[in-house]
């Protein structure tokens, strides 16, 4: 049987746990509760007071197209950097598990990207990027302008998120190399001697068996695109150009920090709380019953 610790007396556990409900509710429960109620009073900017206004810093935010098209930006960068990032993790994943040449040095390399802070990875991005001395350069110097993220809206959307992208590439990796080393390698031997190819045991075998490591990514990287992504957009693109990357995170921190409206972004922050949960919903509801557990 299992030997459980126990302790003799309920005051020396509240001890041990009160130092992680103190974290908990100072740096989560506490700002949550503010948030809530600076989303229905009309918060002043240097203090004063506030008033109780209801529902209307929500329909102020609902009734701005501005507000609208920076969700519609958020959905488009969030589907677009998790079928990035997954696409490629799991292609590198395979390659891996199938023990090529070099396989164990490319289990360490693929990993560093996630323990680059976002900061540093937008400032790595914004360089390597630059229209003017980036990697692209080559590209304006056939065909001027064809790539300048500091002018082109498209081309700022594309560059945040491959910055994105090529971040959790290296979380995405870690789960898809590790559901693959679970999968019994007598299976993958039976198909190859029936004849079956790389690509069809990937399809037939293991695809069907990483079904629940492909449902678990998902939700992750679709959460956190929608609130990891802020230190790469204020590094890379500060919102622009012409509010082309704004994305609902980046909306919040510039009307609270810049625009010092501090219940329209409380209001942004309850709205993005519950995009995501829905979001998280949507996913459990209508794609989880494809998930095949072992």
């Amino acid at each position: 049987m299992e030997k459980r610790a126990t302790f003799s007396s309920t005051t020396i556990g509240l001890v041990f746990v009160a130092p992680m409900l103190l974290l908990i509710f100072v740096f989560f429960y506490w700002p949550s509760g503010q948030a809530l109620y600076w989303a229905f009073t009309l918060e002043q900017p240097w203090g004063g007071g506030n008033q109780w206004v209801g529902l209307q810093n929500f329909q102020q935010l609902l009734s701005d197209p501005v507000y609208w098209n920076s969700i519609t930006r958020s959905l488009v960068f969030g589907v677009a950097s998790t079928a990035i990032a997954m696409g490629v993790a799991l292609v590198l994943a395979l390659f891996t598990d199938r023990e090529l040449r070099f396989h164990r040095a490319y289990r360490s390399i693929f990993v560093w990207p996630y323990a680059i802070a976002a900061p540093a990875l937008g400032l790595a991005f914004r360089f390597i990027l630059a229209p003017e001395a980036g990697l692209l350069s080559v590209l304006n110097s056939i065909w001027p302008n064809i790539w300048n993220p500091a002018l082109d809206g498209k081309d700022a959307m594309i560059a945040i998120v491959i910055a994105f992208s090529w971040k959790y590439i290296g979380y995405n990796f870690i789960f898809f190399l590790s559901a693959l080393a679970s999968i019994p390698r007598s299976l993958i031997e039976a198909a190859a001697m029936d004849g079956a190819g790389p690509a069809r045991r990937v399809v037939d075998i293991q695809l069907p068996l990483l079904t629940p490591t492909l449902f678990f990514l998902l939700v992750i990287n679709i959460t956190e695109s929608f609130q990891d992504s802020f230190g790469i957009v204020d590094i890379m693109t500060q919102g622009g150009p012409a509010r082309a990357t704004e994305l609902m995170v980046y909306k919040i921190y510039f009307d609270g920090f810049k625009g010092l409206d501090y219940s329209g972004a409380a209001a942004q922050s309850i709205i993005l709380m519950g995009l995501v949960v829905l979001l998280t919903i949507v996913q459990f509801r209508f794609i989880e019953r494809r998930v095949h557990y072992k």
